[in-house]
């Protein structure tokens, strides 16, 4: 079985407040996009579930993996055989984008099909979340408002089908320790909800990431290819999630000619073009 785990981007992220538990509770809009993962699940050569990850390099073990994760989580509920799980990376890590919690929800999406478990998308997502925070948010993989902190999910009535989609990740590396010692807690002055059922021409001024208060001063380069996107005509651009990513919403009439010049003007970046429909 082969699937296709995709990325997301945040339309807006606020820190709302800190927990007792040392957590931050948050405020914002999980928007799935076609940045795509190959994994791949078949049954096992061996008396042993295996991992093995190609394309962009994975800074972890494959038992540490969140896809691995994923399996004995699901494991623990419903004894499962061995298999053989390949990974192809194609969503850089580090980018704000989710690729790692994509390839876990992926994973128990694939299994339950593969294995024939027949457990509800509801299940799946109970079991997500003890992986990851937002992995129960792909098992859906619709457009969500999430709060609490980034793990209770609401659908969400938002359409950018007449949109396209460009996602630059520079260089520049955020860990979230980093992102989340800079952030003051308030709430917003418009709650969420309501500024993105405002037209797309008018996030700009109303939808906004609190994480890029305290990253752009210390990773200009950052900073700059949001400028860069809305010097090309981007409608709205944020950074998504805590970084490094940034993302343009452009016309879709755009879309043609906006590749070309996303690679003449971010050579060395990863890059991203897609229409939203």
């Amino acid at each position: 079985m082969i699937l296709f785990p995709n990325a997301k981007i945040n339309l807006g992220l606020y820190i709302t407040r800190r927990r007792d538990d040392g957590y931050h509770d948050l405020s914002t809009c999980f928007y799935p996009v076609k940045w795509r993962d190959i994994l791949e699940i078949v049954p096992a050569h061996g008396d042993t579930t295996t991992l093995t990850v190609t394309g962009r390099k994975v800074e972890c073990e494959p038992e540490k993996n969140l896809v691995m994760k994923a399996y004995r989580a699901l494991d623990s509920v419903v004894p499962l055989p061995p298999v053989d799980i390949y990974l192809h990376k194609v969503i850089p890590d580090g980018a704000g984008l989710g690729g790692g919690s994509a390839d876990a929800a992926f994973t128990l999406l694939g299994l339950n099909e593969l294995l024939q478990l027949e457990l509800p998308k509801e299940r799946l997502a109970s079991i997500a979340s003890t992986v990851g925070a937002d992995c129960p948010f792909f098992i859906y993989n619709t457009p969500m408002l999430a709060t609490g902190i980034g793990d209770i999910f609401t659908p969400a009535d938002i359409d950018l089908s007449d949109y396209c989609i460009a996602i630059v990740k520079p260089h520049a590396s955020v860990s979230t320790r980093e992102a989340y010692s800079g952030v003051t807690p308030r709430l917003p002055s418009l709650p969420l909800d309501m500024a993105l059922a405002m037209p797309v021409e008018s996030w700009r001024d109303n939808v906004a990431n609190d994480f890029e208060e305290s990253i752009f001063p210390s990773h200009p380069e950052i900073s700059e290819v949001k400028s860069m996107l809305y010097d090309l005509g981007a409608v709205y651009a944020s950074m998504s999630g805590s970084g490094a990513s940034v993302f343009g919403l452009f016309p879709a009439s755009r879309g043609d000619i906006l590749a070309d010049e996303l690679n003449r003007l971010f050579k060395g970046c990863d890059i991203h073009c897609s229409p939203l429909a």
